[in-house]
C-alpha cells in the first residue's frame, strides 16, 4: 500500500502525482509543488492474460509527515487507493 494516502503532502507531491499518472487516476492537483526527499517506490509487475499490470507504491520517503486519512479528507466518499 502506498504510504502517501496518510501523508500531509499528498495533494502537493510530485512523486504522488507521478503515481496517480501511472495508475491512470485523477490527480489531487494539476500543479504539485512539493519535491519529496528520497521517495522509495516499489513497482509490482504481474502478467494478466494478454497484458502486463504494473502497480506503483511509495513505501518510504524522507519527507513523509503522517496525517492519517489525508487522502480520504480530500476525496470524501471515494475508496482510498490500496
Amino acid at each position: 500500500m502506498c504510504i502517501c494516502v496518510n501523508c500531509h503532502y499528498v495533494d502537493r507531491c510530485l512523486t504522488y502525482h507521478a503515481v496517480e499518472h501511472q495508475h491512470q487516476q485523477p490527480h489531487l492537483t494539476d500543479n504539485p509543488d512539493f519535491e519529496p526527499v528520497e521517495p522509495t517506490i516499489n513497482v509490482n509487475i504481474r502478467p494478466n492474460q494478454s497484458e502486463i499490470e504494473m502497480e506503483w507504491d511509495v513505501v518510504g520517503c524522507e519527507s513523509y509527515l503522517e496525517e492519517m486519512g489525508k487522502w480520504a479528507k480530500l476525496r470524501p466518499g471515494e475508496l482510498v487507493p490500496t
